[in-house]
């Protein structure tokens, strides 16, 4: 049971833990992860790595007082890719925390990269729930028919897919590809042209895990088993993929349909990631893909119009198009530290199929197109890009980058005896204390910039 807490809370006022039933006293008994000796309660085990899945008391207020991020940022009440990244920071293991792999992560390319991710991820889970629903259909003593109809929107919505597929691929080519400041990342040292091979490795996996991490939070953790899987197939190749129980089994059919028409599985040793094979096998139509989010589209087709606007407008405005990408752009009062809904907070917001900007109460669904839909597209006009698009990428100060390489000897300072303080007595700390404060004029100037930085400014 978790209630809802302020991020400027001292403490937080739930206990993580689970109930179970004591036959013996007859009542009701709650067990907290870190006393419990079961740790498959208390960690989740993402391609051999075990991230924790849950807090307990001391560590919450650890990560809310240090590794929250500050009221003084963009958009600080709404959720963003950098919450659920920072959250995944805390909880993963602690051999991640080497400030190479810090800095890759929050290097602008790599968000752009999960942002793309989450974008895909959102249409693949719609896509595979419509297929097992669709293979209940048409099995049993009631099994429906399909019509030629029902093939033909199935084709386009694989073409959609393979759209999403194309943006995340552009964006993994340029990062492994080591182009312009990526070039410190790159796997070959630059005179000998030798691959440190076990270094990429595990610098590979450690990317692969948090970022799993990171869509399944980011899609209200549900379909683990879906993402860890497509996540490991997008990246690699089928080959990779582990022998699971837990993982899905689609026939050829629905493979057609998921993976789309550019998947080739060959021998090993000459196979390449399903990414590279989109951006091998791109139609003419999907072109200016590849310029979204770098020049505005000039054209009249009506299907990249909509994707680009779909991977323009950020998390906090996707309300204003009516989209849904997971959690992204809903208020963080509406979750607790963990990112998981508080259902009293979502009852008290009186949402409604009338009133409901964050599909809170509607339920994922996809969109039937036109039959024609390929062939208006094929004859679309496109034009000359010639505007360029300007990202806007809020930096990481070097101090933060700095904490998150030493999270363990933060963490452990305050589980040995350090105070960790709130608004109230680290206020009154520093009326008693601190000398050298800064006069009334320096304050009111702080608070000014920003403003500034955070609002726009009327002419």
């Amino acid at each position: 049971m978790m209630k809802r807490i302020h991020v400027g809370s001292s403490a937080p006022k739930y206990q993580s833990g689970k109930w179970s039933w004591d036959k013996k006293h007859e009542s009701l008994h709650f067990e907290q992860y870190f006393d419990s000796e079961d740790t498959n309660e208390r960690y989740i085990n993402t391609n051999g790595y075990k991230f924790l899945r849950t807090l307990n008391q001391e560590e919450e207020t650890i990560f809310r007082q240090v590794f929250v991020r500050p009221d003084t940022s963009f958009d600080a009440d709404t959720v963003l890719i950098n919450d659920v990244r920072d959250l995944v920071f805390f909880l993963m293991p602690k051999e991640f925390l080497h400030i190479k792999f810090i800095e890759f992560m929050h290097h602008p390319l790599v968000h752009r990269l999960l942002h793309g991710l989450i974008i895909y991820f959102e249409y693949f889970l719609r896509l595979v729930e419509f297929v097992l629903i669709r293979r209940d259909e048409i099995a049993g003593d009631k099994a429906q028919m399909q019509c030629e109809q029902t093939n033909d929107i199935k084709r386009i919505w694989s073409s959609y897919l393979s759209q999403y597929r194309i943006l995340v691929a552009r964006d993994y080519s340029t990062i492994i590809t080591g182009e312009g400041d990526l070039k410190k990342y790159y796997h070959t040292k630059e005179i000998v042209r030798i691959s440190s091979t076990i270094k990429d490795r595990f610098f590979h996996e450690q990317f692969l895990a948090v970022a799993t991490q990171i869509i399944w939070i980011t899609m209200h953790r549900r379909a683990y088993y879906v993402i860890e899987m497509e996540m490991n197939r997008l990246f690699r190749s089928e080959h990779f993929i582990l022998n699971r129980q837990e993982y899905l089994k689609f026939s050829p059919a629905e493979r057609g349909l998921l993976y789309g028409r550019n998947n080739k599985l060959v021998n090993y040793q000459n196979q390449t990631s399903p990414l590279i094979q989109e951006l091998k096998n791109i139609a003419n139509e999907n072109m200016p893909i590849l310029w979204i989010g770098v020049r505005k589209y000039r054209g009249s087709d009506p299907r990249i119009a909509e994707l680009e606007l779909e991977y323009m407008v950020p998390g906090p405005q996707l309300r204003l198009i009516d989209v849904a990408h997971g959690l992204l752009g809903h208020p963080r009062l509406l979750y607790n530290t963990l990112l998981s809904l508080d259902w009293p907070s979502v009852r008290y917001s009186n949402f409604s199929t009338d009133h409901d900007p964050y599909h809170m109460v509607r339920q994922p669904n996809l969109r039937i197109p036109n039959i024609d839909e390929e062939e208006v597209r094929k004859r679309s006009q496109s034009l000359d890009m010639f505007y360029n698009v300007y990202r806007i990428y809020e930096p990481m100060r070097r101090e933060t980058l700095v904490n998150w390489s030493k999270r363990e000897k933060i963490i452990k300072y305050y589980q040995s005896g350090g105070i960790l303080q709130n608004v109230y007595t680290r206020c009154e700390k520093q009326l008693v204390i601190d000398d050298n404060r800064p006069d009334i004029k320096q304050v009111v100037s702080n608070f000014l910039d920003v403003m500034q930085k955070l609002r726009k400014q009327k002419n």
